[in-house]
């Protein structure tokens, strides 16, 4: 709602300023996962709140992603062959509920069976004795289950992900499987940030320093804020409260996928891309420093 609202007063349309705020509203469960892990409090009352808030962020931006393009046209974007297609195809009613059937069916498949299946998988492997066949099950069955969530399901490569690791916790093994796939979390985390800063472009910072300023406060204070009040409606301690608004002041991946979306739509101007990702660089270097506020 700030991100509308303060892009609203800058000139843009409302469906342009609708994009722009949904995009900044997207924490980036990467850079939230590294942080909560380095400070040790991953697996705290606070930081399973803070991950279970970004799950619930990562199916509802989905659903966006889902929705975005038949409301194109009704949000005053440009007349792009998907854009159209997508609105005559289907009413918006019925692709809400195929999307939200789609996302529960896969969380369901998961629940019942993965939980079954994966660490029976994971003890047939470990008996082997083979420690680089554990590892490639491992991988193979994280990227298996990701791919084919995204493919089946259509639901993110992310959310698949984190479900395989999550049933992958059901299994005696999975502190061995944690071991041996750090080394590839910390090689592809670092790939996601040469990603980031290969689509920075540089001049953003000299030509709209004031929107860049205004858009960085919304992501670090205006949803910090808000995630703060929240928490603390729900009667947790602030210590908590805290550590959730310290954990949501940056935006990542899923900005990036949504505001991609946005301008291929006509709904987002190139100028609201450079501005998110130029805010995502510079809210996820000043994360760590939110984090050190929270004492």
């Amino acid at each position: 709602v700030l991100g509308m609202l303060v892009s609203h007063l800058w000139g843009w349309p409302w469906g342009q300023s609708f994009v722009f705020g949904l995009s900044l509203s997207c924490a980036s469960t990467v850079v939230l996962l590294k942080a909560l892990d380095s400070k040790g409090i991953l697996e705290s009352m606070d930081g399973q709140i803070s991950v279970g808030w970004l799950v619930v962020e990562d199916i509802m931006t989905v659903i966006l992603l889902v929705l975005l393009p038949p409301l194109a046209l009704v949000l005053g974007g440009g007349s792009s062959e998907a854009a159209e297609a997508a609105a005559s195809s289907q009413p918006l009613w019925l692709i809400f509920l195929m999307t939200l059937g789609r996302v529960a069916a896969f969380i369901a498949v998961m629940l019942i069976f993965g939980k079954r299946v994966l660490p029976w998988l994971l003890w047939q492997v470990a008996k082997t004795g083979s420690r680089e066949l554990f590892t490639l099950c491992v991988l193979s069955s994280a990227i298996g289950i990701a791919y084919g969530a995204s493919i089946v399901f259509d639901v993110s490569f992310a959310l698949g992900a984190f479900f395989a690791g999550m049933v992958m916790r059901e299994s005696k093994y999975s502190h061995e499987a944690a071991i041996e796939s750090l080394p590839l979390q910390d090689a592809f985390s670092v790939i996601f940030f040469v990603g980031v800063g290969m689509m920075f472009e540089p001049k953003i910072l000299i030509e709209q320093p004031i929107h860049l300023i205004f858009t960085l406060a919304i992501i670090m204070l205006g949803k910090s804020a808000g995630a703060l009040f929240l928490v603390l409606l729900f009667r947790y301690p602030l210590h908590t409260g805290l550590t959730v608004a310290a954990a949501l002041a940056q935006i990542g991946e899923f900005s990036f996928i949504l505001a991609g979306l946005g301008v291929s739509l006509g709904l987002l101007p190139q100028e609201g891309m450079s501005l998110i990702l130029a805010a995502a660089i510079l809210s996820i270097a000043l994360n760590p420093v939110a984090f050190a506020l929270v004492p």
